[in-house]
């Protein structure tokens, strides 16, 4: 995983990032230019984040890892 700042996310893009004190994996369910609906992948109800909001967060990229 590489740590990105304000790079453009993607609908399927698997991040993580902070909630509070804990870090997060969250899939991109849909990405527009001005919010994110992330699936935290626990079972619980995916959520809408402003866009503004995610400054720093990791993101998986599996051609890195394995191409």
């Amino acid at each position: 995983m590489t740590t990105m700042l304000m790079e453009k996310l993607q609908t399927g893009d698997v991040i993580e990032m902070t909630s509070g004190d804990d870090v997060i994996t969250v899939l991109v369910l849909l990405a527009t230019d001005d919010a994110l609906v992330l699936d935290p992948c626990d079972g619980a109800t995916p959520f809408v984040l402003n866009t503004e909001e995610l400054v720093e967060y990791r993101k998986f990229d599996a051609e890195a890892l394995f191409g």
